[in-house]
């Protein structure tokens, strides 16, 4: 397992949470919801700020794709997210299948007792938080790094 802090980034419409990992890659926990600014530059901006805060090595952003595995708009946003992030940052970004973490984070949320209501200020992080889950719990076990880097076929 590489050594070094990770981001973990679910973009959405409204809100993109923001998860880190230890610096052992162990285990992710949540840190910010960040709204979304259209022009992209506030939210771009806060999100490097908080890799640079935390002295991160990699950032890992969900990559939306449908059931089918097939592209949808969400993913073209999220990839072009991850490009103006790629932008900003000295570290790789890397872009990893999260087919439902959205599910699941209201799932396990819904399971905590919280209402829809309260649900939507974190909901963001909790699913950042298992997308990067998932990417250190697949590196540990494979050996290699989870998903794509942003500047493969796959991210292009």
């Amino acid at each position: 397992m590489r050594p070094g802090v990770r981001l973990g980034v679910d973009v959405g419409k409204a809100r993109i949470g923001v998860a880190r990992s230890d610096l052992h890659g162990m285990l992710a926990t949540p840190v910010e919801t960040v709204a979304r600014d259209q022009s992209g530059t506030a939210d771009v901006a806060r999100i490097v700020a908080i890799a640079a805060d935390l002295d991160a090595t990699e950032v890992i952003v969900g990559l939306p794709l449908a059931l089918s595995g097939s592209a949808t708009a969400s993913t073209d946003d999220a990839v072009v997210f991850a490009r103006a992030l790629q932008g900003g940052l000295p570290v790789p970004v890397r872009l990893v299948d999260e087919r439902l973490s959205t599910v699941s984070a209201q799932s396990a949320l819904r399971a905590s007792g919280r209402t829809a209501k309260t649900q939507r200020p974190v909901v963001d992080q909790v699913a950042a938080t298992i997308i990067l889950q998932h990417a250190l719990d697949s590196e540990r076990a494979s050996g290699r790094p989870a998903g794509t880097p942003l500047d493969t076929p796959e991210g292009a």
